[in-house]
């Protein structure tokens, strides 16, 4: 569905004022707040979104002169994928499912990157941080993460059992794997549960412990992830790889989460699907036209600048901004004109920058 003008949703005309937007952004927010009666919250969003854009100077300069693609528009957002069999299916976030490893994209992960509440039975939630540079995360790629975690135990297998010999009826319990205490309180006796702490609530034990692990059913390891990182990934995104954090005897692994920051570079930045760089040229070439090379992720590429240019003129280059992460299109590379003056002039130069002053105004 195509977005509607950002004037049209604030309700005001396009040379309005900073004033005259920031009023017609608080009526139109006060009637669609999703919170009061009779609000929408998708006009609500609409609305936040459109004076977003327009409050900012150089992102409204944009969407003046290139529409919705100048302000990356098109990029969506990440992804979430909740186990469907469509991964594209509740795409809202942009946190990552790979399943058991290197499976496809896309599962959604709330609360950002904090520690998790853990599962009674269910190893440990494992999170780290990986650090990619601005092309790295514009292009994806496939790396390895070396980690230090508890797994499952490799002689028993996780069992706790020393191979060769069984699991026995817990002694404790009698393999109820729980026992009844009781209290004696001010309001009589209560009866209480708890889970048998010879056994830890499995009702059995081993004839023999594991010689490896002496039955804890986990050992500590160090080992390599592969990840595939996706083309387009941003920075503070997570992926989330199923079941490859710790082990637990009787239980699920946990998940590993790996946090992704993105360095800054020297020469892009990014703004949704947006890649912005500066450009210098010199006062005769701005004045006379000419074409320049510029850099962009995908190498030099050529550009006309038209005679004429002034300082601070954006010039678009299509496909070479960030990579679309639910199709094969890209954002735009916005280029910004910086028209440099000269500050030492020859008493010739002078004399014919004079001469057409001079002429200019006759």
């Amino acid at each position: 569905m195509s977005k509607r003008d950002y004037y049209e949703v604030l309700g005001v005309a396009k040379g309005a004022s900073a004033d005259e937007l920031k009023k017609a952004y608080r009526k139109a927010a006060v009637k669609y707040h999703p919170d009061k009666e009779g609000g929408d919250e998708e006009k609500f969003k609409e609305v936040n979104e459109a004076y977003d854009v327009l409050k900012d100077a150089q992102k409204r300069q944009r969407y003046d002169q290139f529409g919705h693609a100048g302000v990356g528009g098109s990029s969506g957002g990440g992804g979430g994928y909740s186990g469907g069999s469509n991964p594209f299916e509740g795409f809202n976030s942009q946190s990552f499912d790979f399943g058991d490893g290197l499976g496809d994209i896309f599962s959604q992960f709330f609360g950002g990157g904090g520690q998790r509440q853990q599962a009674a039975q269910r190893g440990r939630d494992v999170e780290v941080t990986l650090q990619l540079n601005f092309e790295e995360a514009v292009f994806g790629l496939e790396t390895e993460i070396d980690l230090d975690i508890d797994d499952e135990c490799p002689h028993c297998h996780g069992t706790t059992v020393e191979p060769g010999h069984d699991m026995k009826t817990c002694p404790t319990c009698k393999g109820a794997g729980q026992q009844t205490r009781i209290m004696n309180t001010m309001f009589g006796a209560i009866q209480q549960s708890v889970v048998c702490p010879t056994c830890n609530g499995r009702g059995k034990i081993p004839e023999k412990e594991c010689t490896v692990c002496h039955g804890k059913g986990t050992q500590r390891k160090k080992q390599s992830i592969k990840l595939k990182v996706p083309a387009g990934i941003d920075d503070g995104s997570t992926i989330r790889l199923s079941g490859r954090g710790e082990a637990i005897t009787d239980g699920e692994k946990g998940d590993l989460y790996v946090n992704i920051r993105v360095k800054a570079d020297k020469k892009f930045t990014r703004e949704g699907d947006i890649i912005l760089s500066e450009t210098h040229v010199g006062m005769i070439d701005a004045t006379l036209g000419a074409e320049i090379d510029v850099e962009t992720v995908d190498g030099v590429v050529r550009m006309k600048v038209p005679a004429g240019t002034q300082s601070g003129t954006d010039f678009k280059l299509s496909g070479h901004g960030i990579p679309h992460m639910n199709s094969d299109k890209r954002g735009p590379h916005i280029v910004n004109i910086v028209v440099d003056i000269p500050t030492k002039l020859s008493r010739k130069q002078r004399e014919i920058l004079e001469e057409f002053d001079a002429g200019k105004k006759r």
